[in-house]
């Protein structure tokens, strides 16, 4: 006689809610939880698009949540806090949305961007909240990403910013740092 398989009921989905700095230490986890939600990672990198909590972005709670803020397309507003946060001037940030200097300048602060630029915008969020966190602060992950890096075949970091695996090659190198890892 065949068992029967006991029936699994699964939970139901958590709500979607904004995060502010002020919430985000209320999402630190404990284990085996912060092995399947990484919501701090997520909440770190929309804040440091400058806009949590603002009703042009989808809610976001954890990293997969960025797939629809991507689709809906990100505000111009986010390139312009990433110029201010990461020192990365305006004719670069351009080269590495792929737009002219002159088409981004155009752009009202509500334009929303195509899903590829607001890709990138997203990646270059994570990128550098997660840089600012292996670094300390925020200026000397800049500094860092200004100089020649050995283990990156002595080239500055800066200059793998306009592909998304050169951005993932920079996150695993955060990564080995991180851990103390160096090549």
């Amino acid at each position: 006689m065949a068992k029967r398989k006991k029936m699994v009921t699964p939970k139901p989905a958590m709500p979607k809610q904004y995060h502010t700095e002020d919430n985000i230490d209320s999402m630190i986890l404990g284990e085996p939880e912060v092995a399947y939600i990484r919501s701090m990672p997520a909440a770190k990198a929309f804040a440091f698009m400058g806009s949590p909590g603002k009703k042009s972005f989808f809610p976001v709670t954890n990293e997969s949540d960025f797939i629809d803020v991507i689709r809906q397309g990100i505000p111009k507003i986010a390139i312009d806090n990433l110029v201010d946060k990461t020192g990365i001037p305006v004719n670069e940030m351009a080269i590495l949305m792929r737009l002219s200097d002159r088409t981004l300048r155009r752009y009202n602060p509500q334009t929303l961007l195509n899903p590829e630029q607001s890709e990138r915008v997203v990646e270059l969020s994570r990128l550098y909240s997660r840089g600012e966190e292996v670094f300390g602060n925020l200026d000397n992950f800049k500094e860092w990403m200004n100089s020649t890096v050995m283990a990156l075949g002595n080239i500055k970091p800066k200059t793998l910013l306009d592909t998304s695996l050169g951005i993932d090659i920079l996150m695993n190198e955060l990564g080995r740092i991180e851990h103390g890892i160096f090549a």
